[in-house]
């Protein structure tokens, strides 16, 4: 008897592994990178896994916030040739490592890329429900948080026993003074928090909405390219391949471009505000203490301030505009401390791209992220890009 069973494990150990071997052997097949070229009459994509195909993929997509929408848009964006690039994903890339140099001269990337995604941690966190149980999205932001803040202190306190001088951010909060008193590892660590928050997601989603306008604008954009290449062909004639300060200012329409995506955009809808003693706005009495949020996007989008105001047009900018009608960056003594830093990215960035780039983009949907800081578009913002020198 109980060499029966030993013969009746034995066979179906073999079943077994026969059936793993042929699957494999399929999977391996089906998933091969032969099966991804286009022959003729073949479309391009994957058949997936075996006998289930895609169903997978596709009952994740069901469940998750991009829905059905992002499992289609990957697939439709195969049948393109040349290379597809998500704008939104290098925005942020760029302007994490950006504020990472500037900030605290870090420019190793693995640790660039580990602070962008704490970063995106801590924004989804922002507009999280308060529980700090594991696996919420409060809790991760907390955890990321403490992460960068421990970055950050030991790069504070690694500056603070060097004898040479740094030429960013950090080192200007370590010869500040609060009441006499240097500020404090924990004050400094907060202020680069604070200035990364700020200016990477912010950054990255106005540069986004950015192409996607020009995308639809096409005579804006071929004013903007004759700018550009003009400026590209005084930095041939000068021998140089980098932009300077003096080409930066030189860049007038390109100035009215990024202020007409940020109006548009909206990229911050609204400010919020602390009313510091009573006061009376069109016979309606605001009480000192009030917590009150300026609608940032009804006043970009008022048209008794703006002309066919859902249009993008760079040269409504041309005459200067109504005061405290354009609050991209907040007004005041509360106004964005990056507004000029933000500029002259969004500057560089689109010179780099209309005279290195042929693109357009491959999704015009402009719906917003549901549970996002900022207006950030759902698509990310996909274009089809070809080099300049090869197309």
């Amino acid at each position: 008897m109980s060499s029966l069973c030993f013969w009746c494990s034995a066979a179906v150990a073999t079943a077994v592994a026969l059936s793993i071997l042929v699957f494999f052997q399929f999977f391996l097949k089906n998933k091969s990178p032969s099966s991804r070229i286009s022959h003729a009459g073949t479309p391009p994509g994957s058949r997936g896994l075996p006998f289930i195909g895609e169903t997978l993929q596709f009952m994740a997509a069901v469940n998750c916030s991009s829905g059905v929408y992002d499992f289609v848009r990957i697939r439709c964006l195969r049948w393109e040739s040349g290379f597809t690039v998500f704008v939104l994903t290098e925005a942020l890339k760029i302007t994490c490592k950006a504020m990472c140099k500037m900030l605290i001269s870090l420019e190793e990337e693995n640790e660039v890329e580990m602070i962008q995604k704490d970063v995106g941690y801590v924004c989804e966190a922002m507009l999280a429900f308060p529980w700090r149980f594991p696996g919420t999205r409060f809790d991760a932001g907390l955890k990321a948080r403490r992460r960068i803040i421990k970055k950050l202190k030991n790069i504070i306190q690694k500056r603070r026993e060097l004898e040479s001088q740094y030429e960013d951010f950090l080192q200007r909060l370590l010869m500040e003074e609060d009441n006499g008193e240097p500020l404090s590892d924990m004050e400094i660590g907060d202020n680069i928090l604070t200035m990364l928050i700020a200016g990477q997601d912010t950054t990255a989603s106005a540069i986004t909405w950015m192409v996607k306008f020009l995308d639809e604008n096409q005579d804006v954009l071929q004013n903007l390219k004759e700018e550009q290449f003009k400026i590209l062909e005084e930095q041939r004639e000068d021998n140089r391949s980098f932009l300077t300060l003096e080409d930066v200012a030189n860049m007038s329409y390109a100035t009215k471009v990024v202020k007409e995506s940020l109006r548009l955009a909206s990229i911050v809808p609204w400010l919020p505000r602390l009313i510091l003693h009573d006061t009376d706005i069109q016979d309606y009495k605001i009480k000192k203490g009030w917590n009150v949020n300026i609608d940032v996007r009804s006043l970009h989008s008022d048209p008794s301030i703006y002309k066919d105001p859902i249009k993008f047009i760079p040269s409504r900018f041309d005459e200067e505009t109504k005061a405290f009608s354009f609050l991209a960056f907040g007004m005041g003594g509360r106004q964005c401390l990056g507004m000029n830093l933000a500029k002259a990215m969004m500057l560089v960035f689109l010179h780099r791209l209309l005279t290195s780039f042929r693109w357009k983009v491959m999704d015009c949907d402009s719906s917003i992220e549901k549970w996002a800081l900022f207006t950030k578009l759902k698509s990310g913002c996909p274009i089809l890009i070809t080099p300049l020198q090869s197309s």
